[in-house]
């Protein structure tokens, strides 16, 4: 099955049902949009991605941890930009009444519709044959314009719901954030907002952290918690939901050395993609050209989705606009002290902001496959496998009796209690051992521990490898440690 083709979603979702990963909210009350449950299998690998994070990011001497609270005070909100600017621009059908926001409702335009598009607005640099990939990108640049942009959707665009054109409304804003109030009663004194990111709780927390940790710049603050958005239009799963979980870290430097840190926290996110499983060819840079309003510099890590190529984590170069405008708004100082140089300045920041959420979906994405495998009868037949990396898999390992007698059971079941306590183990004893092999491939176990009739007389075991599907005998007492090895190496 092809990666980048629709139809792999629609299984990757299915698969996503069928076994435990994600659920959708409330199903049985018809579900809620844009909200999604972590099932059995599904917390375990969102859990192994957020922990894999906190030690690349926490595991040195230069990061402290916090975990802040999701309700703040409104004038953070305030400071930080989110009630003036944190708005998308919405455009309404007139004939249909569907509402869509405008990037998205841009961005999800064929190829064939962009280039349609790009001949109408400058009919002599489109008249002949353009790649697809040079059409989007000639695309994005003249959809910056809001002038254009306007254009488009106003003149040269249907409508996805009803197909009829020139009937979208002019664009209005539409602030994201969830309101909600503080206390019994609801008044405009007691409006609180759910956090719509998780960086606003780590620059109110800056001073308070240097101060218990005694930290010199540079150094960073990582957190990992909720965040929600009031999405309008959410789309393709996981990826744009209105309740998600980032993983971002603040990097505190000092005013000129943020180029150079800025580098340095590229090249080190995109490594960490790469040590967890993902392939170089699965992902890519995106440079921002229109920058939000606090960035001196922007650049997004995109994997290749079904659907095609996607954000899934943003590095900012966000100068010393949230301490600055933090010290404006509390009236409380932000500056650091700088004790050999005896000067005093607002730190800039270099941001990593990751979507936990977006990457369990891209962890699934790219662990997905489907192959012609061997039979125990010399045949072949399909083969569902998910090539977690083995850090991230739910499952590290099964544990399979060949059959329920001659003490291969109790033999079994020995091993497995001795297991569990170190490793996330399953023990499966229900039907063949090939049927059991394909359930584990379905879930990305990357061990498959088989007690067989030899295993009684000289204490080793099969261990199956999920990708290779090669097998080898290894001594049971020295199964912890092997794993161990496996897991950790």
């Amino acid at each position: 099955m092809n990666k980048n083709d629709p139809k792999t979603m629609e299984a990757i979702v299915s698969l996503c049902k069928r076994r435990g990963f994600i659920f959708q909210s409330s199903e049985v009350y018809g579900g809620l949009n844009g909200c999604w449950d972590y099932g059995p299998l599904g917390v375990e690998l969102l859990n192994n991605l957020k922990q894999s994070w906190w030690r690349a990011m926490t595991l040195r001497e230069d990061i402290e941890g916090l975990d802040a609270s999701i309700l703040m005070h409104p004038r953070v909100w305030e400071a930080s930009g989110h009630v003036e600017n944190f708005t998308d621009p919405m455009v309404d059908c007139k004939s249909c009444k569907a509402r869509f926001r405008v990037d998205v409702l841009l961005e999800e335009l064929s190829a064939k519709k962009k280039k349609e598009v790009l001949r109408a607005l400058e009919p002599e640099a489109f008249a002949g044959q353009q790649s697809d990939d040079k059409i989007v990108e000639a695309f994005s640049r003249k959809a910056q314009s809001d002038e254009t942009a306007a254009r488009i959707i106003k003149e040269l665009i249907a409508c996805p719901t009803c197909g009829n054109k020139q009937t979208f409304t002019d664009a209005r804003q539409f602030n994201l954030m969830f309101k909600t109030f503080v206390g019994p009663v609801e008044d405009a004194g007691s409006v609180v907002y759910l956090r719509p990111e998780t960086a606003q709780g780590i620059f109110v927390n800056f001073l308070n952290v240097l101060n218990a940790t005694r930290q010199r710049i540079p150094f960073g603050i990582a957190q990992i918690g909720k965040a929600f958005r009031n999405e309008i239009n959410t789309k393709n799963f996981l990826f744009r939901t209105r309740e998600f979980e980032q993983m971002e870290m603040q990097f505190f430097v000092k005013p000129g050395a943020e180029d150079e840190w800025f580098e340095y926290w590229r090249a080190q996110r995109m490594q960490w993609f790469i040590d967890i499983g993902f392939k170089p060819e699965q992902l890519q840079w995106h440079k921002h050209e229109k920058l939000a309003h606090y960035a001196k510099a922007a650049y997004d890590v995109e994997f290749l989705f079904p659907f095609g190529w996607g954000e899934i984590e943003g590095i900012h170069s966000r100068t010393d606009f949230d301490l600055g405008r933090h010290e404006q708004f509390s009236g409380k100082p932000f500056k650091y002290f700088d004790d050999q140089t005896k000067e005093r300045f607002i730190p800039y920041v270099i941001e990593t902001s990751v979507g936990a959420s977006r990457t369990c979906m891209a962890s699934l994405c790219a662990a997905y496959a489907e192959e012609m495998a061997p039979t125990a009868e010399g045949g072949e037949e399909k083969r569902t496998v998910m090539r977690f990396h083995p850090s991230l898999a739910p499952i590290k390992a099964a544990i399979l009796p060949l059959v329920n007698r001659d003490g291969m059971d109790t033999t079994a079941r020995a091993i497995f209690d001795g297991l569990k306590k170190h490793i996330r183990v399953f023990y499966d004893d229900g039907g063949a051992i090939g049927r059991r092999y394909r359930r584990q491939d379905e879930i990305g176990t990357p061990y498959c521990i088989t007690i067989d009739s030899q295993t009684t007389t000289d204490n080793t075991v099969t261990i199956r490898h999920r990708d290779s599907m090669q097998q080898e005998r290894v001594a049971a007492d020295s199964l912890r440690t092997y794993l161990v090895d496996k897991l950790v190496g």
